[in-house]
């Protein structure tokens, strides 16, 4: 997000705006357009927020449909993916949790089953222009961007799981693009409504990605096998029961990764000293 004060309020996203005055209400924060909004007392902690001072955010429409600031995040921004629990439902649609005082309107037209309170619901947020209003939708399938230009093959992206299917597990990436992450290539546990740093392994002609949780290219591969090992040792005292001889269904249920890799990464930690290997444990140095 931007250092500076935002050009205008925009709802759904978080502003950074400026603590302009103070009434029984709440603060009033202004943009550099000099339009303002109210910041209830409930979120104010006059400590850390003097006046003439730059507040970051989020700007949604409260119980009354009225344009509010909350220094609360949602678990979902405006145009992004969350995995919400239904809290209510009725005639007009239903509700979800979204970590905000007032819950997310799922419109009946923009559901796609019958919601059941206390399940989850994978939905994007989005804004209806007219009235500002923030909702959720199940009908993803319009906001998957089609254009591939600026991909590449071992690109990062984030990526948000959004169903598992036989293959595996599909992922929507950017909050655009739809993708895949294949059973045999996933070594880390996976469910739906996580989010995961993806990597592209391929851009597909039917406008979708075969993606890894992996980086591509060896050097990549190792580095993160480091950094799990290192912070098994540490979660353990320093010292764990492996060695190159362990047994492969071991290592993969320990650490996630290949035998292969954890072999050549157990090289590369005793050449940069940060373990050694007796004959039955990993230590760290």
């Amino acid at each position: 997000m931007n250092k500076t004060q935002n050009e205008t309020i925009k709802v759904g996203e978080i502003n950074r705006l400026l603590i302009k005055r103070d009434t029984d209400f709440g603060f009033f924060l202004e943009a550099k357009d000099e339009s303002e909004i109210l910041l209830p007392n409930s979120y104010i902690i006059e400590s850390q927020m003097p006046m003439e001072s730059l507040l970051d955010v989020f700007v949604y429409t409260d119980s009354e449909d009225r344009i509010v600031a909350s220094t609360k995040i949602p678990y979902a921004k405006l145009g992004e993916f969350g995995y919400f629990t239904a809290v209510d439902y009725r005639k007009i649609g239903a509700f979800v949790n979204w970590g905000l005082p007032k819950d997310l309107f799922v419109p009946l037209s923009q559901q796609t089953e019958r919601f059941e309170v206390g399940k989850k619901y994978i939905l994007r947020v989005c804004l209806d222009k007219q009235t500002n209003r923030l909702y959720g939708t199940q009908k993803i399938g319009k906001y998957i961007n089609r254009d591939m230009k600026g991909l590449f093959v071992k690109k990062e992206l984030n990526g948000f799981v959004i169903a598992k299917t036989p293959l595996g597990y599909k992922v929507i990436a950017d909050n655009q693009y739809e993708g895949m992450l294949f059973n045999n290539e996933i070594y880390e546990d996976i469910k739906v409504g996580d989010t995961k740093v993806v990597y592209i392994k391929k851009v597909r002609e039917d406008y979708k990605l075969d993606l890894t949780l992996n980086p591509i290219g060896k050097a990549d591969k190792v580095s993160k096998s480091e950094d799990i090992i290192i912070k098994m040792l540490q979660s353990s005292g320093g010292t764990l029961p492996f060695t190159y001889k362990s047994d492969s269904e071991d290592i993969r249920a320990k650490f996630n990764i290949s035998k292969k890799s954890f072999k050549s990464t157990l090289t590369k930690l005793i050449e940069s000293k940060k373990i050694e290997l007796t004959e039955s444990t990993i230590e760290l140095l």
